[in-house]
């Protein structure tokens, strides 16, 4: 079972703009850091997604969170854009993972992709 994951990122203040608006329609929000070397965000009281200031070359990371529903994934994608995400695939279903799953895919500033996923038939 998966407790947290922490991504490297280079721009710490960039990368809270944009996961604080991307993860708005998920229902994820920061929850804590300092502002100036990591900051982590969850449901409160837990936070399971964190962001650490890196002077590390930064590599891409897949991470995908659930949706309760597909237009969950949609807004998702949408405040994601909004906020600076390279588009990295458009809402739609992916048969080829499964018959009804819906996702969407964008990089984060550091190249990430971030993902948000519905499994549940429309």
């Amino acid at each position: 079972m998966l407790d947290h994951i922490t991504l490297k990122v280079s721009d710490l203040k960039a990368s809270l703009t944009f996961y604080s608006a991307a993860f708005k329609p998920l229902g994820i929000a920061r929850l804590y850091g300092d502002g100036e070397y990591f900051a982590g965000f969850g449901v409160a009281p837990k936070a399971f997604f964190w962001i650490g200031q890196s002077q590390a070359p930064i590599t891409g990371t897949h991470v995908a969170f659930t949706a309760p529903a597909r237009a969950v994934v949609d807004a998702f994608y949408n405040a994601a854009i909004a906020a600076g995400a390279t588009d990295n695939g458009a809402p739609g279903l992916r048969p080829h993972y499964d018959e009804h799953y819906y996702g969407a895919f964008v990089l984060d500033p550091d190249g990430h992709n971030i993902e948000a996923v519905c499994r549940l038939p429309a």
